[in-house]
């Protein structure tokens, strides 16, 4: 490593915070040089193969060329104008591909910054949805344990208030109704206890909660579950049983992730307040996106004041947009769902055989997602480490050791993602 590079990140880790870390950070930042398709370069010249994809957004891989040659265009043309009074072709070509690829009825857009902020819309979306028809007092959220919605602090309240990464806070959130975590497995018989224990808080409280929120067949930071379609067609029939908005969190598991284009397409259900991100723009640039129907924002118009009150200065920006459009593009042009069934097969195919394995208590797949589940949840710093070692890219959270790679990950990389993965989790679980 250079000694250019030694000193950034001495820099790095004296000044910079990064995500839920401390500074001076105990745990130094490891340096990137470059990307290249799944595959990171280091600062001290080693390569790994990313099984992150940047937290589900890289599904393309990184540096790919329709996508890099869209945002050089872009950016010589008009990197940003504001939203405001102004508009620009860019944005209107990514509505109309939302609208069209969305659930039937989302036909309204809102173009936002990034997942937390476009949730934090939606929620108010919800809100000034009930207040225009003059029920104010539907302002309470129905969220389910486990859920994660963001890190603002409205979206810090609708997630699991006990088990999730915002208990601190706890005491000056709204405070909001939770209905049990959905039952564990994708194709499980259920005998819907859980939806049960949902329907008595929506008949409990329907006349105060003004929607419910869903993170659409796996609860993402809440634990990498994945759970039944089934819950969320009936989910959205209680929805429009107790006259309550149906809010659907597709951030992570949009365009493509679980197999389906959007998780809620395993339901065939149509949600009243869809939101999106981190794939939008095959992970080049921050972008989001609230979408509803029109009679949602038809109400809004109707009511006081009359207009949907957000508007962040660097919505819609053009830059973004533009690289969303080539993403989207080049996704659909792809076979994407081979693509990533072939990669489902894989997982299976490497991780289940550690499912007896003593040590872990899980192991599941859906999709593009591969989950080890440790019983202890201090092992994953080594098990980081370990993978760096055998030239793989992990981040593992508490007891999850897991995986999302792009799709068009070349299977010698994949298997090297997995191959590297088993061998770091069993190398930690052995020296234990």
């Amino acid at each position: 490593m250079s000694q250019n590079w030694a000193e950034l990140l001495k820099y790095d880790q004296e000044h910079i915070w990064h995500p839920y870390a401390k500074t001076p950070n105990p745990t130094p930042a490891i340096g990137v040089k470059s990307t290249q398709g799944s595959i990171i370069t280091l600062a001290d010249d080693r390569k790994v193969v990313d099984g992150m994809s940047s937290w589900w957004a890289a599904i393309h891989g990184y540096n790919h060329p329709k996508i890099s040659q869209a945002l050089h265009h872009q950016i010589d043309t008009m990197p940003h104008i504001m939203f405001g009074g102004l508009t620009h072709e860019p944005a209107i070509e990514l509505g109309k591909r939302l609208i069209e690829l969305t659930p039937d009825g989302l036909d309204k857009v809102f173009l936002a910054d990034s997942g937390s902020v476009s949730m934090e819309v939606a929620i108010k979306v919800a809100l000034q949805y009930w207040i225009s028809r003059q029920q104010p007092q539907k302002n309470r959220l129905l969220s389910v344990r486990n859920g994660y919605h963001g890190d603002t602090f409205a979206t810090m309240a609708a997630s699991d208030p006990e088990n999730g990464m915002h208990h601190l806070f706890s005491h000056i959130l709204t405070q909001h109704y939770y209905a049990p975590a959905p039952e564990m497995g994708f194709d499980i018989e259920s005998d819907n206890q859980d939806l049960a224990a949902l329907r008595t808080l929506l008949e409990k409280h329907h006349h105060n909660i003004a929607a419910v929120t869903i993170e659409p067949i796996v609860q993402g930071a809440g634990g990498m579950r994945f759970y039944r379609p089934d819950y969320l067609k009936q989910l959205r029939a209680l929805c429009n049983e107790f006259n309550v908005l149906l809010i659907a969190d597709e951030i992570a598991t949009g365009f493509g992730r679980t197999g389906q284009l959007f998780a809620c397409n395993w339901a065939d259900i149509s949600p009243d307040i869809m939101c999106v991100g981190k794939a939008l723009t095959g992970g080049t640039m921050t972008l989001a996106a609230m979408l509803c129907t029109s009679h949602i924002s038809e109400t809004i118009s109707r009511g006081t004041p009359g207009l949907l009150m957000h508007g962040p200065t660097f919505m819609g920006n053009p830059l973004a947009c533009s690289a969303a459009i080539a993403s989207i593009d080049l996704l659909l042009e792809t076979p994407w769902q081979t693509n990533v069934q072939q990669i489902e097969r894989h997982l299976q195919t490497a991780l289940l055989p550690l499912q007896s394995t003593p040590g872990i208590k899980d192991v599941r797949v859906l999709g593009a997602i591969g989950v080890i589940e440790l019983e202890r949840s201090d092992l994953g710093p080594a098990i980081q480490a370990n993978a760096i070692d055998n030239g793989v890219w992990l981040r593992p959270f508490g007891t999850l050791i897991y995986t999302m790679p792009a799709f068009n990950i070349p299977m010698e990389q994949l298997t090297q993602l997995t191959d590297g993965m088993v061998k770091a989790v069993l190398t930690a679980l052995n020296t234990a």
